[in-house]
Protein backbone atom coordinates (compact mmCIF):
# COMPACT_ATOMS: atom_id res chain seq x y z
CA UNK A 1 0.00 0.00 0.00
CA UNK A 2 1.18 3.73 -0.82
CA UNK A 3 1.60 5.83 2.17
CA UNK A 4 0.43 9.45 1.87
CA UNK A 5 3.41 11.35 0.09
CA UNK A 6 3.11 8.84 -2.46
CA UNK A 7 -0.62 9.82 -2.76
CA UNK A 8 0.30 13.69 -3.36
CA UNK A 9 3.50 13.25 -5.40
CA UNK A 10 0.96 11.29 -7.53
CA UNK A 11 -1.65 13.77 -7.13
CA UNK A 12 0.30 17.03 -7.99
CA UNK A 13 2.20 14.41 -11.28
CA UNK A 14 -1.45 14.36 -12.48
CA UNK A 15 -2.72 18.28 -11.63
CA UNK A 16 1.11 18.81 -13.85
CA UNK A 17 -0.02 16.45 -16.72
CA UNK A 18 -3.53 15.58 -17.01
CA UNK A 19 -4.27 18.06 -19.45
CA UNK A 20 -1.62 17.16 -21.66
CA UNK A 21 -2.37 13.55 -21.40
CA UNK A 22 -6.07 14.52 -22.68
CA UNK A 23 -4.70 16.99 -25.06
CA UNK A 24 -2.31 14.26 -26.45
CA UNK A 25 -5.27 11.61 -26.94
CA UNK A 26 -7.75 14.05 -28.32
CA UNK A 27 -5.39 14.21 -30.97
CA UNK A 28 -5.75 10.97 -31.99
CA UNK A 29 -8.93 9.85 -31.28
CA UNK A 30 -11.43 13.23 -32.04
CA UNK A 31 -13.57 12.00 -29.43
CA UNK A 32 -13.06 14.29 -25.96
CA UNK A 33 -15.33 11.54 -23.79
CA UNK A 34 -13.49 8.64 -24.74
CA UNK A 35 -10.06 10.66 -24.56
CA UNK A 36 -10.97 11.31 -20.91
CA UNK A 37 -11.67 7.33 -20.42
CA UNK A 38 -8.18 6.61 -22.00
CA UNK A 39 -6.57 9.42 -19.84
CA UNK A 40 -8.09 7.74 -16.90
CA UNK A 41 -6.84 4.47 -17.65
CA UNK A 42 -3.26 6.02 -18.85
CA UNK A 43 -3.06 7.40 -15.13
CA UNK A 44 -3.83 4.40 -13.75
CA UNK A 45 -1.11 2.65 -15.33
CA UNK A 46 0.97 5.05 -14.64
CA UNK A 47 0.67 4.74 -10.82
CA UNK A 48 0.70 1.00 -10.96
CA UNK A 49 3.96 1.08 -13.24
CA UNK A 50 6.01 3.93 -11.00
CA UNK A 51 8.37 1.92 -10.26
CA UNK A 52 9.76 1.03 -13.91
CA UNK A 53 9.99 5.09 -14.54
CA UNK A 54 13.83 4.98 -14.32
CA UNK A 55 13.98 9.23 -15.17
CA UNK A 56 15.75 8.66 -18.51
CA UNK A 57 13.32 10.31 -20.35
CA UNK A 58 10.83 13.33 -18.97
CA UNK A 59 7.61 12.14 -16.92
CA UNK A 60 5.55 13.83 -19.82
CA UNK A 61 7.20 12.11 -22.26
CA UNK A 62 6.95 8.52 -20.23
CA UNK A 63 3.14 9.40 -19.80
CA UNK A 64 2.07 9.96 -23.09
CA UNK A 65 3.72 6.78 -24.42
CA UNK A 66 1.68 4.95 -21.74
CA UNK A 67 -1.31 6.81 -23.08
CA UNK A 68 -0.11 5.51 -26.71
CA UNK A 69 -0.13 2.26 -25.55
CA UNK A 70 -3.46 2.57 -23.80
CA UNK A 71 -5.06 3.81 -27.01
CA UNK A 72 -3.97 1.69 -29.61
CA UNK A 73 -4.77 -1.67 -27.51
CA UNK A 74 -8.27 -0.53 -27.11
CA UNK A 75 -8.04 0.40 -30.85
CA UNK A 76 -7.05 -3.22 -31.70
CA UNK A 77 -9.92 -4.35 -28.77
CA UNK A 78 -12.83 -2.91 -30.02
CA UNK A 79 -11.33 -2.43 -33.53
CA UNK A 80 -12.90 1.09 -32.88
CA UNK A 81 -14.98 2.73 -36.51
CA UNK A 82 -15.68 5.53 -36.68
CA UNK A 83 -18.93 6.41 -38.15
CA UNK A 84 -20.98 9.47 -39.21
CA UNK A 85 -24.41 9.62 -39.73
CA UNK A 86 -25.13 10.83 -43.75
CA UNK A 87 -27.05 13.66 -42.63
CA UNK A 88 -24.38 15.49 -41.37
CA UNK A 89 -22.12 15.30 -44.30
CA UNK A 90 -25.26 16.96 -46.71
CA UNK A 91 -24.74 20.52 -46.79
CA UNK A 92 -27.39 22.77 -48.57
CA UNK A 93 -25.60 24.21 -50.96
CA UNK A 94 -28.84 26.19 -52.47
CA UNK A 95 -28.24 28.52 -49.77
CA UNK A 96 -25.46 31.20 -49.31
CA UNK A 97 -24.05 29.81 -45.86
CA UNK A 98 -24.34 26.38 -47.77
CA UNK A 99 -21.95 27.10 -50.37
CA UNK A 100 -19.14 28.88 -47.68
CA UNK A 101 -19.84 25.93 -45.37
CA UNK A 102 -19.23 23.36 -48.67
CA UNK A 103 -15.78 25.54 -49.87
CA UNK A 104 -14.79 25.91 -46.08
CA UNK A 105 -15.40 21.30 -46.43
CA UNK A 106 -13.58 21.19 -49.24
CA UNK A 107 -10.77 23.65 -48.14
CA UNK A 108 -10.35 21.34 -45.28
CA UNK A 109 -9.75 18.15 -47.08
CA UNK A 110 -7.33 19.63 -49.12
CA UNK A 111 -5.47 20.71 -46.23
CA UNK A 112 -5.67 17.06 -44.58
CA UNK A 113 -4.28 15.14 -47.75
CA UNK A 114 -1.50 17.39 -48.05
CA UNK A 115 -0.98 16.55 -44.23
CA UNK A 116 -1.15 13.61 -45.06
CA UNK A 117 1.65 13.70 -47.92
CA UNK A 118 3.99 15.23 -45.66
CA UNK A 119 6.92 12.67 -44.00
CA UNK A 120 5.52 10.79 -40.88
CA UNK A 121 7.69 12.75 -38.36
CA UNK A 122 6.52 16.22 -40.00
CA UNK A 123 2.94 15.28 -39.99
CA UNK A 124 2.59 13.73 -36.36
CA UNK A 125 3.94 17.23 -35.41
CA UNK A 126 0.77 19.00 -37.48
CA UNK A 127 -1.53 16.86 -36.10
CA UNK A 128 -0.74 17.35 -32.69
CA UNK A 129 -0.46 21.19 -33.63
CA UNK A 130 -3.60 21.43 -35.19
CA UNK A 131 -6.94 18.93 -33.75
CA UNK A 132 -4.64 18.86 -30.33
CA UNK A 133 -3.80 22.23 -29.85
CA UNK A 134 -0.34 21.18 -28.09
CA UNK A 135 2.35 23.84 -28.00
CA UNK A 136 5.51 22.98 -29.54
CA UNK A 137 7.62 22.70 -26.06
CA UNK A 138 4.64 20.01 -25.30
CA UNK A 139 4.96 18.08 -28.79
CA UNK A 140 8.84 18.10 -28.06
CA UNK A 141 8.20 16.23 -25.18
CA UNK A 142 5.98 13.68 -26.64
CA UNK A 143 8.91 13.20 -29.27
CA UNK A 144 11.66 13.65 -26.98
CA UNK A 145 13.07 16.24 -29.17
CA UNK A 146 13.73 20.24 -28.51
CA UNK A 147 10.92 22.65 -29.27
CA UNK A 148 13.25 24.18 -31.38
CA UNK A 149 13.59 21.19 -33.61
CA UNK A 150 9.62 20.03 -33.91
CA UNK A 151 9.25 23.90 -35.07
Amino acid sequence: MRDNSQNADMDSVYQEYASLVYRFLYSHTHDPDWSEELMQETFLRAVSSISRYDGSCKLSTWLCQIAKHVLYQELRKKKRVETVELTDCLLDVSAPEGEANALEQENRIELYRAVHRLPEAEREVVLYRITGELSFREIGAILGKSETTVF
